[in-house]
C-alpha cells in the first residue's frame, strides 16, 4: 500500500485532526461579532446572514450521516483528501469573494466538510494507536474541538475591534491548507470497509431533509421574527424527521448508526449529558455575546471571553489525566454543574459588561469541555471499538441538532419577543440554567437507576480485543427484575454485535500488542482496512 512519509508519525496524525477541525469550529463562535461587517461589505442583510449560519450548521449535522456512508463504501483516506480539497476551496472563496451568494454557498460547504473530516479523521486517531497514546489523544481532541469553540468569541471580537473580518477568514483558509498538507503526508491507502454494504437511502434522506428544514426554520425564525407557518412548519417538521431518523435506525437490522446498541444505561447517560450541555452551553455563549453588543466594546468582549478558552484548556488537561480512571464519569457530571454555575453568574452580570462576566465565561469553558468530550467517550467505550466511527456520527448529529437549534430560538425570543433588555436576556439565560439542571437530574437519575457505579474503563480490552471498556446495564435496571445468571456482562456488546456485516471475520478487528510492535502495526492496519474507516497512522 502506498504511504506518505509521515504515515507512522503520531504527532503528524494529531496535527491532521487539529488542523481539520479547529478552523470551522472556531468560526462558528467567532462569526457573530463580525457578521455586521461581513453584511456591510458584501451587501447581505442580517436576515440572510442568520439563515446562512443556520444552514451551515445544518450542513455540519447532515455531513455526519453522509460521512459514515462514504466510509463504508469508499476508500476512506482518499475521501479524506477529497474533503480537505473541498474545505480549502470553500475557505479560499469565503476569504476572497466579493459576491454575497458565493460567500453564503462556500460558508455552507465549510460546515459540511468539517463534519466529513471529523468522522473520517478522528476515530482512526483513537483506534489506530496503542492504548498508552489514548489519554493524550483524548486531551488533544477535547482541546481542539471545545477549545476551538471557546476561543472563537475572543478571536471574533478581536477581529471586529480591528475591523478585519477578512483576516479571520484568511486564517481559517491558512489552517485548512495545513490540514491538506498533513492529509497527504500521513496518507496510507486502505480499501473500503465493505463495498457490499447497502446504501441507506432512508437514513441519508431523513438526515438531509430533516436537518435542512429544521435549521432553516430556526434561522428564519431568528432572522425574520415571524412566528408563522413559514417558519414553524420547517422547524417542527424537520425536527420530527430527525426523530424519525433515530427511530428508523433503531429498527433497522443493518443501520448506519448503532442506535439499538446505544439503548443501555451508560451510552444514554453520556448522550443525555452531551445534549443538555451543548444546548445550554452554546445558548449561553450566544446570549452573552448578544448582550455585550450594546454594553461593551468588541475589544473588551474579546478579553471577557478569554477565560473561556483557559477553562477549556484546563479541562483538556484533566481529561487526559483522568482518561483511564473512573473519574471520567465524574468529570462529565461536573461539567453540567459548571454550566449551571456559569448561567447563575450571567444572570447577575451578563448585560452589565462588567469584569464579572469573565468569571462566567471561565465557568462556561470548564463546563462545556468537562461534559461533552467525557460524555462522548462514555458512549464510545460502551460499544465495540469497530463501532466508534458510527458512535461519533450519531452523537455529533444529535448534539449538532440540539446545540445549534436552541441558540437561534433563544435569540428569536430575546430579539423579537422579550426584547434585548436585561429582563429578556435574563429570561433566556434562565432557560439555559433550567436546561443544565434538568440534564444533570435526568442523567444522574438514569445513572443511579441503571445500577451503574463509577467504573474504571478497561481501555486495553477495548483497544486490543475490540470489546466494550466497561459494562453497561439495561436502562432503569434497578427497576427491573434481576438479570439471569447466564446473561451477558456487556449488553451493549451484544447489541453492537448484530450490526456487523456478514462475512467480515471478527479476528480482523482484534489487536495483540503482546506480539510486538511490528505485529501490532500490521494488525492495526488490518483493522483500518476492515472497520476503522480510514488511516491516521
Amino acid at each position: 500500500m502506498r504511504k506518505g512519509p509521515l504515515a507512522q508519525s503520531y504527532p503528524a496524525a494529531v496535527a491532521l485532526v487539529v488542523c481539520s477541525l479547529i478552523p470551522f469550529l472556531a468560526l462558528t463562535a467567532a462569526a457573530l461579532p463580525v457578521l455586521p461587517q461581513v453584511g456591510k461589505a458584501l451587501h447581505l442583510s442580517s436576515a440572510t446572514l442568520d439563515v446562512a449560519v443556520a444552514m451551515s450548521t445544518a450542513a455540519y449535522a447532515v455531513g455526519t450521516v453522509f460521512a459514515v456512508q462514504f466510509a463504508v463504501r469508499l476508500p476512506a483516506r482518499r475521501m479524506l483528501i477529497v474533503y480537505e480539497l473541498l474545505f480549502v476551496a470553500a475557505s479560499l472563496l469565503v476569504a476572497t469573494t466579493s459576491n454575497g451568494g458565493v460567500f453564503v454557498g462556500a460558508f455552507i460547504v465549510q460546515g459540511l466538510c468539517t463534519s466529513l473530516l471529523l468522522i473520517a479523521a478522528v476515530p482512526p486517531l483513537v483506534t489506530a494507536w496503542p492504548p498508552k497514546k489514548m489519554p493524550m489523544t483524548g486531551g488533544i481532541m477535547n482541546l481542539c474541538i471545545f477549545g476551538a469553540v471557546a476561543v472563537g468569541p475572543t478571536i471574533g471580537a478581536a477581529a471586529a475591534a480591528a475591523a478585519s473580518w477578512h483576516l479571520l477568514f484568511w486564517g481559517v483558509a491558512g489552517v485548512a491548507v495545513l490540514a491538506l498538507i498533513f492529509s497527504v503526508l500521513t496518507y496510507e491507502d486502505v480499501p473500503p470497509a465493505d463495498t457490499t454494504a447497502p446504501v441507506d437511502i432512508g437514513a441519508l434522506g431523513l438526515a438531509l431533509v430533516g436537518c435542512g428544514a429544521a435549521f432553516y426554520g430556526a434561522g428564519a425564525l431568528q432572522a425574520f421574527g415571524l412566528l408563522d407557518v413559514e417558519q414553524l412548519l420547517p422547524l417542527c417538521g424537520g425536527f420530527a424527521l430527525v426523530v424519525a431518523l433515530v427511530v428508523y435506525q433503531y429498527k433497522r437490522k443493518e443501520p448506519l448508526m448503532p442506535v439499538r446498541a446505544f439503548a443501555t444505561t451508560v451510552p444514554v447517560v453520556g448522550i443525555t449529558i452531551a445534549l443538555f450541555a451543548s444546548a445550554a452551553g452554546f445558548g449561553l455563549m450566544e446570549l452573552v455575546l448578544t448582550a455585550l453588543e450594546t454594553s461593551s466594546t468588541p475589544g473588551n468582549t474579546a478579553l471577557l471571553f478569554l477565560p473561556e478558552f483557559v477553562g477549556a484548556a484546563v479541562v483538556a488537561g484533566l481529561f487526559g489525566a483522568f482518561f483511564r480512571t473512573k473519574y471520567v464519569t465524574v468529570l462529565a457530571f461536573s461539567g453540567l454543574v459548571c454550566i449551571a454555575a456559569a448561567a447563575a453568574v450571567f444572570l447577575v452580570c451578563a448585560t452589565s459588561g462588567s469584569a464579572v462576566v469573565a468569571v462566567g465565561t471561565g465557568l462556561l469553558g470548564l463546563g462545556v469541555g468537562a461534559s461533552v468530550s467525557p460524555a462522548l467517550f462514555m458512549a464510545g467505550f460502551s460499544l465495540k471499538a469497530s463501532q466508534l466511527q458510527r458512535v461519533f456520527a450519531l452523537i455529533e448529529l444529535l448534539r449538532g441538532v440540539t446545540a445549534f437549534l436552541v441558540a437561534p430560538i433563544l435569540l428569536y425570543l430575546v430579539t423579537h419577543v422579550w426584547g434585548t433588555t436585561a429582563t429578556g436576556i435574563d429570561a433566556a439565560i434562565g432557560i439555559c440554567l433550567g436546561l443544565s439542571v434538568t440534564g444533570l437530574v435526568v442523567a444522574y437519575g438514569l445513572h443511579v437507576f441503571g445500577k451503574v457505579g463509577f467504573e474504571t474503563p478497561d481501555i486495553d480490552r477495548w483497544q486490543e480485543e475490540g470489546e466494550p471498556a466497561w459494562s453497561s446495564p439495561p436502562l432503569l435496571a434497578h427497576l427491573r427484575r434481576s438479570t439471569p445468571p447466564g446473561a451477558a456482562r456487556h449488553p451493549a456488546a451484544a447489541g453492537a454485535a448484530g450490526l456487523r456485516r456478514p462475512g467480515v471475520p471478527e479476528a480482523k478487528n482484534r489487536v495483540a500488542n503482546h506480539h510486538g510492535e511490528r505485529d501490532h502495526q500490521a494488525r492495526m492496519a488490518g483493522r483500518r482496512a476492515v472497520g476503522g474507516g480510514g488511516g491516521g497512522r
